[in-house]
């Protein structure tokens, strides 16, 4: 009897390691006092928000894509204007097209699509599939950042000057900022942010 238990405890360490085999190793990062390279750092970051973006916009249901903040979710007579203010579709269109133009900026690459026609997309299999389209084109444009160039003043229409870095680095930045404002239409909308819930 305590042989056939011995027997099934290794058998299922096997099968357990056997799964994780195949699952992969996490992927590590650079040993600390080593120097990474800025591929390697800036696409770091943009994995980050990628994941967490890509959770919470999968996260609304397709009904909601439309929802925009407006004065009913606020008490009477609260002065508020939501006049412009972008639904969840046009966060995330918004969010797909930018990475375009940044990314295109930082290392020259051509998207394979008009950027712009995203931004008139509604449907949410079209929006994901936009939006994780635009992050794999930004982490190719990442790819592209050497020790060499990563500083290099480029010309660019955002202010202040730019070098390829700072413009990757305003990229990101500019996802967290849409993805603070996502994070709140989900919560409107009784939803729980799938980083939330971790």
């Amino acid at each position: 009897m305590h042989f056939r238990s011995i027997a099934a405890c290794c058998l299922l360490s096997l099968g357990l390691l056997t799964a994780m085999a195949q699952m992969g190793t996490p992927a590590k990062g650079p040993e600390i006092g080593t120097i990474a390279t800025p591929a390697v750092a800036f696409d770091s970051q943009l994995s980050v928000i990628e994941g967490e973006m890509m959770s919470a916009v999968k996260a609304m249901p397709a009904d909601k894509f439309d929802f925009a903040p407006s004065q009913a979710i606020f008490v009477p007579g609260q002065k508020t204007e939501f006049a412009t203010v972008r639904t969840f579709a046009q966060q995330a269109t918004h969010v797909a097209e930018a990475n375009y133009f940044f990314y295109n900026i930082v290392s020259g690459l051509q998207p394979d699509r008009d950027p712009r026609a995203i931004l008139k997309l509604t449907n949410k299999d079209d929006v994901v599939a936009a939006l994780a389209a635009s992050f794999a084109f930004a982490h190719k444009a990442i790819a592209t950042l050497t020790p060499a160039n990563a500083f290099e003043v480029i010309k660019s229409p955002e202010p202040g000057f730019q070098t390829r870095a700072t413009l990757a680095s305003f990229g990101i930045s500019h996802c967290w900022d849409h993805y603070g404002q996502m994070v709140e239409y989900l919560r409107m909308n009784g939803i729980v942010p799938p980083a939330s819930a971790k």
